[in-house]
């Protein structure tokens, strides 16, 4: 049986439901995860867009164009940021991995779009570092 990960934002009024185990999981310092979540760096858990749902408050969840090419949502109530989903990686959802209401297992991977991460949050974990294209940094 696949695991079922369910999730909401602070108020409660959108509830979701992943069918499957996520993917990956890493934190993103890039500048507008920042601005977009009032915070040093994101992170996210990948999950299979097949298997993840909204199961409660679809009227509730907003999209924002936050580029050409991706969107994210969150819930117009208490403003709580909740997804990411774009064309790089269209057969996923991302997830603001704090949303989560059931524990997983999986740590962060790696430090995404480190190139870009702000001077006063220093990340002093052993996890790999990549740049904005993708390429590991020393």
């Amino acid at each position: 049986m696949a695991e079922i990960l369910q999730g909401q934002c602070l108020c409660g009024a959108v509830k979701y439901r992943v069918a499957a185990a996520p993917k990956w999981s890493a934190h993103c310092h890039c500048s507008l995860c920042r601005r977009a979540h009032g915070a040093p760096f994101v992170t996210w858990v990948g999950v299979p867009l097949e298997a993840f749902k909204i199961v409660d408050g679809e009227p509730t969840l907003r999209w924002f164009a936050s580029s050409a090419q991706a969107k994210r949502g969150f819930c117009s109530q208490c403003g709580t940021p909740l997804f990411f989903h774009g064309e790089k990686w269209a057969d996923e959802m991302h997830i603001a991995r704090a949303t989560l209401d059931t524990p997983i297992t999986l740590l962060p991977q790696a430090h995404v779009y480190y190139d870009t991460h702000v001077g006063w949050a220093q990340c002093d974990d052993h996890l790999p570092r990549y740049d904005e294209h993708g390429k590991a940094m020393p």
